[in-house]
């Protein structure tokens, strides 16, 4: 089992992948099995996710991840995060305040994250 500080080295590879957008390491990060629950609720698949960042529909400009809670499991671990995002979708500003809960399961010695969710939180 890969270290605590692997897992979270992880984390932080994946929220600077978010932030420029870089396709090449999240499709590293993300498992071409992930299912990734949006806060809107929708079911998004590992194409979906890079698509957002590849087509510029998603552009970030802040992505800052606080309050990490971490757990091992017997092929992974999960961890779940308070992250301030803002940027632009489709167009249109936001900026908000959400929980993300990742899977990262160990793949050819590499965290990688196989399910998420993310709740809007006040």
């Amino acid at each position: 089992m890969l270290p605590e500080e692997d897992f979270l080295a992880a984390e932080e590879a994946l929220r600077r992948a978010m932030l420029s957008s870089d396709v090449a390491a999240l499709d590293a990060l993300l498992s071409d099995d992930l299912l990734f629950v949006s806060h809107t609720g929708s079911v998004l698949d590992k194409e979906a996710d890079l698509e957002s960042h590849r087509s510029g529909a998603l552009r970030l400009t802040r992505v800052d991840f606080t309050d990490t809670h971490f757990r091992y499991l017997s092929a992974g671990a999960v961890v779940v995060v308070h992250a301030a995002l803002s940027g632009e979708f489709q167009g249109a500003p936001f900026e908000g305040n959400f929980r993300y809960t990742r899977v990262w399961q160990v793949v050819d010695d590499a965290p990688q994250v196989v399910a998420a969710q993310c709740t809007a939180v006040g």
